[in-house]
């Protein structure tokens, strides 16, 4: 499997539109860089279930709520809310954890030391309460996981399993997620710009590489 991931060169443009825009290019590039499932074989399949949801089950939830710690916009907390409200009274880390059995993928302690490593750094990163950049990261992986669940279920039918209520809903409502997440941006932005030498996509590429390490696995970082 490739373990390169090309990078395009993001701006630190605060446009709203030009935002998205950077955001929609990293998203095309990563999913056009997905290996195809018909060429993996039940382990590699298993193995990029089993990663995504070692850091998805129990961080996604974190980081939202890291997020609405470091806004400052108190028109952008309630588009977070949202999301987390839904994450909660739906208890969608339940359906990830039903999705990853059903799969014969629930998580190993080497699928989660495989991710570790960049998975710290993308919690420290929020851990630093950026808003901002914060929710630049959250509606970047808002927008990838929109359009990383047709790949997830295809992988998991082809271990067999028909529990798609995971890919099935996150499919449709992380749309919503990730247009709010971009108008509380700009909503933050006005409030509380970003100091002139800081990195806005800082978050974004520390979360690209956890990505890459979950698609690729271990021997990503070799």
């Amino acid at each position: 499997m490739s373990t390169t991931i090309f990078a395009p060169q993001l701006k630190n443009e605060s446009s709203g539109d030009s935002l998205q825009q950077q955001i929609t290019v990293m998203i095309d590039d990563l999913m056009k860089r997905l290996p195809n499932p018909e060429r993996l074989t039940s382990d590699e399949r298993r193995g990029i279930i089993a990663r995504y949801t070692a850091v998805l089950e129990a961080n996604f939830i974190y980081w939202m709520t890291a997020t609405y710690i470091a806004v400052q916009s108190a028109e952008a907390r309630p588009i977070i809310i949202e999301n987390l409200y839904e994450e909660v009274r739906d208890s969608h880390p339940v359906m990830l954890r039903r999705f990853a059995i059903a799969a014969h993928a629930f998580p190993t302690d080497t699928d989660a030391l495989a991710v570790d490593v960049d998975l710290t750094k993308v919690r420290l990163f929020l851990g630093k309460l950026q808003g901002v950049q914060s929710l630049v990261t959250m509606a970047f992986f808002e927008g990838y996981i929109q359009r990383f669940m047709s790949y997830l279920a295809e992988l998991a039918a082809a271990q067999g399993s028909v529990e798609m209520e995971y890919t099935d809903v996150h499919g449709v409502c992380d749309i919503a997620h990730s247009e709010g997440l971009f108008r509380a941006c700009s909503l933050e932005m006005s409030l509380n710009p970003i100091k002139a030498d800081s990195d806005l996509f800082e978050g974004v590429k520390l979360l690209r590489t956890l990505i890459n390490s979950i698609v690729q696995g271990p021997a990503s970082n070799s």
